[in-house]
């Protein structure tokens, strides 16, 4: 059997993003996210995987180990609400300062969305990606996703680029609570309020 499954960027959708994170500390939650998360996994039975871009490593900024600290604290932070992320997927690379091999994964690159979906048997075509920027929402179409673009983070930002180069995600959310009653609806017709 095939799963279903959510791809999310991380900084900026789940969470403040407050610039190359790596101080579990300050990972804040946006508003309700715990609470659609929960719904898409304990009802819906979505798979949850972050896809992410943390070039902050290739950088200096930050460590991986710091990224790995601050996923898991994603996933205390989350446990509140009786769900988790299933599986963490990141890029630490940047073309500025690797090679492009190594930046092979990095978003609008389908890569960490391709190794996700074979790696945990996903079913693409019932699938959905949700971010804040036009990489996220790329590498959601170069993966053959219905692709959501929330205005949390720099989503507002990026709406206005997308829009200027005539390159519309599937919807536009305000935030993830709305993205998640797009999917509800879109995948199961149902009206069930996240709310």
């Amino acid at each position: 059997m095939k799963y279903k499954a959510i791809f999310l960027d991380r900084d900026g959708t789940l969470n403040e993003d407050t610039g190359y994170l790596g101080d579990p500390n300050k990972l804040v939650l946006l508003p309700g996210v715990g609470e659609s998360l929960s719904l898409l996994k304990n009802k819906y039975h979505f798979k949850l995987f972050v896809i992410s871009n943390q070039s902050g490593v290739a950088r200096g900024l930050i460590t991986e180990q710091d990224v790995i600290a601050v996923n898991n604290e994603l996933n205390r932070k989350l446990s509140v609400f009786k769900t988790k992320i299933d599986k963490f997927y990141y890029c630490l690379y940047h073309p500025e300062i690797n090679s492009e091999e190594k930046c092979k994964c990095r978003k609008p690159s389908p890569k960490m969305i391709f190794d996700a979906t074979r790696e945990n048997n996903i079913d693409i075509n019932s699938s959905y990606l949700i971010g804040d920027k036009i990489e996220d929402i790329n590498a959601g179409i170069n993966a053959g996703l219905k692709s959501i673009l929330v205005k949390t983070g720099k989503g507002a930002e990026s709406f206005s680029v997308l829009q200027k180069g005539n390159n519309f995600p599937s919807f536009v959310a305000n935030n993830l609570m709305e993205a998640c009653n797009f999917i509800i609806n879109d995948s199961f017709g149902d009206t069930v309020s996240a709310k």
